[in-house]
C-alpha cells in the first residue's frame, strides 16, 4: 500500500502501459481518474476497478480538455497527488521528410504539449499544497534513437529535458517530477514502431534488448509506483530506463 490514500490522474490510461500504470497504482492504494479520449478502453478499465477509479473521457492534447480531467480529481476525489503523463502517439517508421505536417502536430499535441498543459493545470494546486508528484512517460527513443523515427524520439528527448528542468524549478515547492524510459513492449503502439507485425521484424526488436523480452504493462507500473511512492522521496530529475538494458 504504497500510495495509500493518493489520488492520481493518469492519462492514456485506457490500455497499454497506462492500463499497467492504472493497475498498480489502485492495488498499492491510490484512486485513479483515469484519462483517455477511448470511452469504451476507458470505461473498461475502470469498470475492471470499481470504486478506486473514474473514468473521465477527454482529449488531453488541449487545455480545456486536461484541465476538465484536473477538475474531475477534485470533484469525484476531493484533490490531487500524483499526475502521470502517459498519453503518446508515434508514427510508421518513415524517412524523417516524409512525415506530414498533421502527423507532426499531433505528436507534439500529444506527446509534448499535453504535458505542458497538465503542468499549467496541477502546479499551482502542487505549489499551494507544497506537495505533488508528476510522471512523465518519456521512452529510450529519447536517449537512443531508432533510425525512420525522427520525430517521435525528438518528441520524447523533448520529455526528458522538461521533466529535469521542471524538477529543477519546482524541487524547493515540494513537488517531485520523474519519467520512466519505455524500450518497445506489448500495447497498441508497437504496430506502429515496427511499420508491421512479423516475426522477422519483432526478432530483430528483441535483438536489441538485452533481457531478451519486450516490456510490459506491469513493468511499468512497478516502476512508476516506485518512483511516485515515499519510498522515493529523495529522487527528482530522474529518467529510469525501464528497457531491459537497451540503452546501455
Amino acid at each position: 500500500m504504497r500510495l495509500k490514500d493518493k489520488i492520481a490522474i493518469v492519462t492514456g490510461g485506457g490500455s497499454g502501459f497506462g492500463e499497467g500504470i492504472v493497475r498498480k497504482f489502485v492495488e498499492e492504494g491510490a484512486r485513479v481518474v483515469i484519462a483517455d479520449r477511448d470511452e469504451a478502453a476507458t470505461e473498461r478499465v475502470a469498470g475492471a476497478l470499481p470504486g478506486r477509479t473514474i473514468a473521465a473521457v477527454a482529449d488531453i492534447s488541449n487545455e480545456s480538455g486536461f484541465a476538465a480531467v484536473v477538475q474531475t480529481a477534485h470533484r469525484e476525489f476531493g484533490g490531487l497527488d500524483i499526475l502521470v503523463n502517459n498519453a503518446g502517439v508515434g508514427h510508421t517508421p518513415q524517412p524523417l521528410e516524409t512525415v506530414t505536417d498533421e502527423m507532426f502536430d499531433r505528436i507534439a499535441n500529444v506527446n509534448i504539449k499535453s504535458i505542458y498543459y497538465g503542468a499549467k493545470a496541477v502546479v499551482p494546486h502542487f505549489k499551494q499544497r507544497k506537495y505533488g508528484i508528476v510522471l512523465n512517460v518519456a521512452s529510450t527513443g529519447g536517449v537512443s534513437p531508432r533510425p525512420n523515427l525522427t520525430w517521435y524520439n525528438a518528441s520524447k528527448g523533448w520529455v526528458i529535458t522538461a521533466t529535469r528542468a521542471m524538477a529543477v524549478e519546482l524541487a524547493p515547492f515540494g513537488i517531485r517530477v520523474n519519467a520512466i524510459n519505455p524500450v518497445a513492449g506489448e500495447t497498441p503502439l508497437l504496430k506502429t514502431f515496427m511499420g508491421q507485425d512479423t516475426p522477422e521484424i519483432r526478432a530483430k526488436f528483441l535483438s536489441t534488448i538485452p533481457i531478451g523480452r519486450f516490456s510490459t504493462p506491469e513493468d511499468m507500473g512497478n516502476a512508476a509506483a516506485f518512483l511516485c511512492s515515499d519510498e522515493a522521496s529523495m529522487i527528482t530529475g530522474v529518467a529510469m530506463e525501464v528497457d531491459g538494458g537497451r540503452c546501455i
